[in-house]
């Protein structure tokens, strides 16, 4: 196990593209810490600058204190469990878990029950024998895992492992890896676009955009209290539905609302009289109410809940209502929205609005 920190690093290629700005991040002993954003929003190329794949172009990276940022990757005691497990293919499961220590020459007993251990872990017993081919793609990176576990790691490195399966077995492997890390206790950093992986695994996450850190914080930190609206808009789902309303005279208004300004807002928006602001507020805390004319388009459901999709005027909105529903394309409805669950965002800067 081990502490990181990373310092002011950021990425610049050699066309001059900076894919990553001013990253700064603290993990702790045996802390799970997720990045996640969109394609492209440089949480890969963070992941790979903490392996060492990636030059760090400026900044510092220390492992235990101990300034690694121009280390070889492998003298960084890190394991990285990639997206496509990366195994080989002539080799068995046993061979492809034992081979980082076989290159180490350690002692064969010693590799035997490293390998064995970690197949205890993943419930790779019966497949020890058979190769990469024979196993289902969940099979496979379990061995990706058991790769990486055998090698006692001081931080473990997972870029996007899930993403080659299937809804039953992401959902299969999710748990496994939470299992898997409240048994080892190790300090893990793991990188996805899904934002359920994020909310599930995570101890905090990281979310980016750009290039840039836009929030750091727990999991129902970012969902509660998002920093600005694009965390808002990327965590959660369905997304959050967002509004532009007037301040005017302690109310929010536009065409189709007019509704008073939350208590926790009260004196905070003294500065935005007669501006638009964003009003950001989930699906789930829309309720059946008065303030506001909707008309569906789409009922989905989903079981429990019910998304039901459709208009205030020419605003799209999406409900999330707990109960199965019914409704057809054209059915009126009045809702209104539960006020303690109201977010305020500054339409220019994007950033939430503090609340007092």
């Amino acid at each position: 196990m081990a502490n990181l920190s990373l310092r002011n690093i950021n990425k610049i290629y050699p066309n001059g593209v900076q894919a990553v700005f001013d990253f700064n991040l603290e993990v702790k002993d045996g802390e799970f810490i997720v990045l996640v954003g969109p394609s492209g929003c440089g949480k890969s190329t963070t992941l790979r600058m903490v392996a060492g794949l990636e030059e760090i172009s400026s900044g510092q990276l220390l492992i235990d204190n101990d300034d690694v940022t121009n280390m070889a990757p492998k003298d960084r005691d890190i394991a990285m469990v990639f997206q496509n497990y990366a195994l080989y293919a002539h080799m068995t499961v046993y061979e492809n878990m034992a081979f980082s220590l076989v290159l180490r020459h350690e002692d064969k007993n010693v590799i035997h029950e490293k390998v064995m251990a970690a197949a205890e872990i993943l419930g790779l017993h019966d497949q020890l024998n058979k190769k990469p081919g024979q196993l289902s793609g969940g099979q496979r990176q379990r061995v990706a895992v058991g790769r990486a576990i055998v090698r006692q790691p001081k931080v473990f490195l997972f870029d996007e492992p899930l993403s080659n399966l299937d809804a039953k077995l992401r959902g299969s492997m999710r748990r496994e890896l939470m299992l898997l890390h409240d048994r080892l206790k190790s300090t893990m950093i793991y990188v996805t676009h899904d934002q359920t992986e994020a909310l599930t695994l995570a101890d905090r996450i990281v979310c980016m955009s750009d290039g840039y850190v836009q929030q750091i914080g727990t999991p129902i930190e970012l969902y509660d209290h998002p920093a600005n609206l694009f965390v808002a808009s990327f965590i959660g789902l369905p997304p959050m539905n967002f509004i532009d309303v007037q301040v005017s005279g302690g109310r929010l208004k536009n065409n189709y609302l007019d509704i008073p300004v939350p208590d926790r807002y009260q004196g905070q928006l003294d500065d935005y009289e007669g501006q638009t602001v964003v009003l950001g507020i989930r699906p789930e805390d829309i309720v059946k109410g008065n303030d506001i004319d909707f008309k569906v388009t789409l009922n989905e459901n989903l079981g429990q809940n019910t998304l039901v999709h459709g208009y205030a005027q020419k605003k799209k909105l999406t409900c999330k209502f707990k109960e199965w529903s019914e409704y057809k394309n054209g059915d009126e409805l009045k809702l209104s929205f539960k006020s303690e669950k109201i977010h305020l965002f500054n339409k220019t800067t994007t950033q939430v609005i503090p609340t007092k």
